[in-house]
């Protein structure tokens, strides 16, 4: 936890300063008779990131994709930096814009280059011109790693590198916060550690992340606070130093005993 001291001091300051940057009350979502998520709330302050773990079918992901819409919610409500998410037309466009997610499947235009990916929607939402959008990306893009790569198409980077870009792309928005829905899921494992090192330095530079993952490392390394969400429950939540070493409940401990090393 060393490497993330400084920000977890950063957070607790944010926190009195000012209203959570994330905030859910009695969120509840069925997919017909499912009830995935069950009087879900939780304030994620400015600053903060929040490592999101459980079981498959937990609910996590669903909440991940809730906070900007792309999940509808049955009851409940949503505010993103004091603003309740509007259900649809130019007002949820313009608040998506402030929320960047990063989702399992890259999501990249395949046809068009990795800067092009990167440029079109401050170009298109944000109205930026040109120039000064592909200056930003190619600057975003040398910050995850991959300048050289900037004039390449989707498909000739590998995983790893396709997912950095739809950082890059996330990033290009310049969000209040940011949604990692199982990042590296889909990685081949020599890739994990590429995209997961970006992730620590944007927590580190005080990106607000919101971040559902099954890498413990990085939940340990990166997180200010680890949420154990089951059968659309959130079970527990705690430092990541007390809810690895020290679970509170019975069904963190199992989950726990399951996932880590022995």
């Amino acid at each position: 936890m060393a490497a993330n001291t400084g920000h977890t001091s950063g957070s607790a300051e944010a926190t009195t300063a000012r209203p959570p940057m994330v905030s859910l009350n009695a969120i509840n979502k069925h997919f017909g008779e499912n009830h995935v998520l069950k009087d879900i709330s939780l304030d994620v302050a400015p600053r903060e990131v929040v490592v999101v773990v459980g079981p498959s079918g937990s609910g996590k992901s669903t909440l991940c994709r809730a906070i900007n819409r792309l999940e509808t919610i049955d009851s409940g409500d949503i505010k993103v930096d004091g603003v309740s998410l509007p259900k649809e037309g130019v007002a949820l466009a313009e608040l998506r814009a402030d929320v960047g997610m990063v989702f399992q499947s890259f999501n990249l235009f395949a046809h068009r280059t990795v800067l092009d990916n990167v440029t079109l929607a401050p170009m298109k939402v944000r109205k930026m011109k040109k120039s000064v959008a592909e200056a930003e990306g190619m600057a975003l893009l040398e910050r995850v790693g991959i300048g050289a790569k900037a004039h390449q198409y989707p498909a000739e980077l590998s995983g790893g590198q396709q997912q950095r870009a739809a950082i890059a792309r996330a990033l290009a928005m310049a969000p209040k916060v940011m949604l990692f829905d199982e990042p590296t899921s889909a990685l081949d494992p020599e890739m994990v550690s590429e995209v997961l090192d970006v992730m620590v330095s944007l927590a580190t530079e005080g990106m607000t992340m919101i971040v559902v993952t099954h890498e413990m490392g990085f939940a340990r390394r990166a997180a200010d606070r680890v949420v154990f969400m089951d059968g659309g429950q959130i079970v527990e939540q705690n430092t990541p130093a007390d809810f690895f070493d020290n679970p509170q409940t019975d069904r963190a401990r199992s989950f726990l005993a399951s996932v880590l090393p022995h």
